[in-house]
């Protein structure tokens, strides 16, 4: 098949959903199909290399000023390609340009009515491209981006696909009256949609609620990650010093970051060795957040017990991986994929993880770790106590679940489902 696989850039931060995406695009590729993945809104950066198009798509800056002036929506052609240039944009993203839905509420509404919104202009230029290239089917890595679906099928016929991965967190932080209009506007394309595709039948279930699509739109894809490099490593990433708790996400509220600290005050008053790992993206609007954190380590004077690795490639997120004992990234939302538990498990290192969202879909195809319930702070202290008692056992329950990933969620087991899902569409 040949497939048009549009992925959203994070305006420079390193993204679950743009390594998943980089991902299944590279094994469907490996598998002969011809995917062409293609960034939109920003380019992506991923931690592994980067197969995407250097061809950007509503491009950041370019929709957003369509957006606040019409004398943009009319613009010459070659003014929209300096416009969507990705150097220009990655360089507008990286000083002032975020993702953030509480400032996009009106873009978002406008870019979902596809051809009847102020980036009409847009959506005409990605179905020339398209009516160039001639693919058998479309790929939106989310229902956000995917507005111009309705003008695809129109000029062009073929079958379209949407990878639901969060769109309800984002469709969560808009305010009124955006958050309204975007339900009419979501509710209204999901129509359109040929298949939405999950990773957990959780998400599946509480997004077919949100939407309003029928069972026959929605497929499940277990999610599943590149092992390649993971397969390299000599021994699972149980560490031989002092015992260490490992978080491996942007530091955001919504991570739980501060839910795992707060356990980690608690846990540290009962166990003077218990040391603190953390590591991810900081973003500029989350630095009062983490100074706060800071803040409540250094007067429990743990300032020595917890370091901060930033934000890490992929070389760097091997060695944090082999640094920690276990991952605990108590997400306090519905986590609709978990990326991170993969990682770690790849890595042979187990994972404590709240009982709610894709979590436990996870727990049962792969073990190598726990569940707690998402109570309290003070629950997930006495979690990490139990596990951080016997660390063998530690060693026993990582190295099970990487023999798990390695064998059985690999991102070209995940790319065979998927394609299987895609040709669906395409032969009916």
């Amino acid at each position: 098949m040949q497939i048009a696989y549009f992925t959203a850039g994070a305006a420079g931060m390193y993204c679950g959903s743009c390594l998943h995406d980089n991902a299944l695009a590279k094994a469907l590729n490996c598998l002969g199909h011809d995917c062409m993945l293609l960034p939109t809104y920003t380019p992506i950066r991923t931690d592994e290399k980067d197969i995407s198009s250097d061809q950007l798509f509503f491009g950041g800056l370019n929709v957003y000023l369509q957006q606040m002036s019409p004398l943009f929506r009319w613009l010459p052609k070659w003014t929209d390609s300096f416009l969507s240039s990705p150097r220009l944009v990655n360089w507008i993203a990286s000083r002032s340009m975020g993702t953030t839905a509480d400032k996009l509420g009106a873009l978002t509404v406008s870019m979902l009515k596809g051809s009847h919104g102020h980036q009409a202009k847009e959506v005409s230029r990605l179905c020339d491209w398209l009516e160039k290239e001639s693919p058998d089917v479309v790929v939106f890595s989310n229902l956000l981006i995917a507005g111009c679906i309705p003008e695809i099928q129109r000029r062009l016929g073929c079958p379209s696909a949407v990878i639901l991965q969060g769109d309800d967190i984002f469709y969560d932080g808009l305010s009124e009256p955006y958050r309204e209009q975007a339900m009419t506007e979501l509710r209204r394309l999901a129509k359109d949609v040929d298949r939405f595709v999950v990773n957990s039948q959780d998400y599946g279930e509480r997004m077919q609620e949100m939407l309003g699509f029928s069972d026959a739109q929605l497929a499940v894809s277990p999610l599943c990650l590149d092992t390649s490099d993971f397969e390299k490593l000599s021994k699972g990433g149980v560490n031989e010093q002092a015992p260490t708790i490992g978080y491996l996400a942007r530091l955001a509220p919504e991570k739980g970051l501060d839910i795992l600290i707060d356990a980690f005050l608690e846990l540290a008053e009962k166990n003077g060795q218990v040391h603190l790992n953390i590591a991810g993206w900081l973003g500029d609007q989350n630095q009062d957040y983490w100074s706060e954190q800071q803040e409540k380590l250094s007067a429990a004077g743990l300032s020595d017990r917890y370091q901060y690795f930033g934000e890490v490639d992929r070389e760097g997120k091997l060695e944090f991986l082999q640094s920690i004992d276990v991952l605990s990234v108590p997400t306090p939302y519905l986590e609709p994929k978990g990326l991170f538990v993969l990682e770690a498990l790849a890595a042979g290192v187990p994972y404590l993880q709240p009982a709610h969202g894709a979590f436990p879909e996870i727990h049962e195809r792969l073990g190598g770790g726990r569940l707690f319930p998402p109570e309290s702070a003070s629950v997930l202290a006495e979690c990490l106590a139990e596990m951080l008692a016997d660390r063998m056992a530690l060693r026993e329950l990582g190295a099970a679940g990487r023999t798990n990933v390695l064998q059985t969620a690999s991102s070209r087991q995940e790319a065979e489902r998927f394609s299987r899902i895609l040709g669906e569409l395409v032969q009916p």
